[in-house]
């Protein structure tokens, strides 16, 4: 549930917007990439979101169809026109994003008498934003959800700092202890688990998460790998994969959707993580993001490439 829009990447790399002279268009937004990408290991997936009534409204459901999404809970919105995403690629490390969603984009126009609140409660695994706690209506039927789901299944909350999306970030951490409380699953990277629990230490941050609710918290420390902690406050920790990378942009969002399949077919934490942090490394190294998702097989292959040491 939550962000949609269409990338708008450069097909030249290490120059600004300025002097890029051709772009690419994908199909863009966090929890829809995170779709995308279940979707790529044969899962079933719809995303709760709105678009404008505009053609690239019309693109977004074309798109999400050829991916294998569900667009039945694609809505339309009249308050703007569907959001575009630029970004700028300096490899290895730098990816400045310009969000064209204002005044409101139409995910954020989401209601809550208009969620299919059974569908919610159903789904194996239900995905959350903090952008979707950013602001009205959505922050209402963002939460409406979270209490019709009542922790059932897998209920993810990605906490996905976009501070340019808040009118005072300072109300962020209340909210975000709200949808805690509802959560089984906390992700995010350093900035985003020190916004939510005031704690960057990964060790000190995961606890802080599991003690506001959820049962397994997933810190990305960046080139230091990821750490997961579980209730039982067992530890794991998994080194980043070597990868050259191209654009960074959609690895968080591979890395959800690995992580969804591996929550779903029962592994432990330790393969699951390990599968999410290969997808994310495959994805870094290639331009796109939902275009970029890959298929179980691929990322089995770059898990095998790290055991060789290859």
């Amino acid at each position: 549930m939550g962000r949609v829009g269409v990338d708008v990447y450069p097909l030249q790399t290490g120059v600004g917007l300025a002097e890029v002279a051709s772009f690419g268009k994908y199909l863009g937004g966090s929890p829809t990439n995170v779709a995308v990408a279940a979707a790529r290991y044969g899962r079933s997936a719809a995303v709760i979101t709105k678009t404008g009534r505009d053609p690239f409204g019309d693109y977004v459901r074309t798109a999400l169809a050829g991916y294998g999404v569900d667009v039945r809970f694609v809505g339309t919105s009249d308050i703007a026109p569907t959001p575009v995403t630029f970004c700028e690629i300096f490899p290895p490390d730098d990816f400045p994003l310009y969000f064209y969603r204002l005044p409101k984009a139409p995910d954020l126009d989401i209601r809550p008498d208009e969620l299919d609140l059974g569908a919610v409660r159903e789904a194996a695994v239900f995905w959350i934003t903090g952008t979707g706690l950013s602001e009205e209506p959505s922050r209402a039927a963002t939460l409406a959800a979270l209490e019709a789901r009542a922790k059932a299944g897998v209920t993810v909350f990605d906490l996905d700092w976009r501070p340019m999306f808040w009118a005072d970030p300072a109300d962020a951490r209340a909210l975000y202890a709200r949808a805690l409380r509802q959560t089984t699953v906390a992700v995010g990277n350093l900035d985003e688990v020190e916004v939510a629990t005031g704690e960057r230490e990964p060790y000190a941050a995961a606890r802080a998460l599991l003690a506001a609710g959820v049962e397994l918290a997933v810190v990305k420390q960046g080139p230091r790998g990821v750490l997961a902690m579980g209730r039982d406050g067992v530890a794991v920790e998994v080194a980043p994969v070597p990868v050259d990378v191209v654009n960074g942009l959609g690895a968080g969002d591979a890395f959800g959707g690995a992580l969804c399949h591996g929550l779903l077919s029962g592994w432990d934490t330790r393969r699951t993580v390990s599968f999410a942090n290969a997808a994310g490394a495959i994805v870094a190294g290639r331009l796109a993001c939902s275009e970029a998702m890959p298929v179980e097989s691929e990322v089995n292959a770059k898990l095998d490439e790290v055991l060789r040491g290859v």
